[in-house]
């Protein structure tokens, strides 16, 4: 995951926080839902950035493995 990305989905669930907080402190339902929702969606782009992350060193680590090993590496 590039760091614009980490950082757009920080400020996503950030920005969902305050959301829900003034939704809590005026008693506007629509607001608060809206802010739980930004963060949810916030959350749940990180942790599928996350799933493509250790596939990503996974698959880089059995590569140096093969490399080690004297195996040849497929080409991406």
């Amino acid at each position: 995951m590039g760091i614009g990305d980490k950082i757009q989905n920080k400020a996503q669930e950030v920005g969902g926080k305050v959301k829900e907080a003034v939704g809590d402190a005026t008693d506007n339902e629509r607001l608060q839902a809206e802010g739980v929702a930004d963060q949810a969606g916030a959350k749940a782009k990180q942790a599928g950035e996350a799933v493509k992350d250790g596939v990503k060193d996974a698959a880089d680590k059995a590569g140096d493995a093969a490399d080690k090993a004297g195996v040849g590496r497929a080409q991406n």
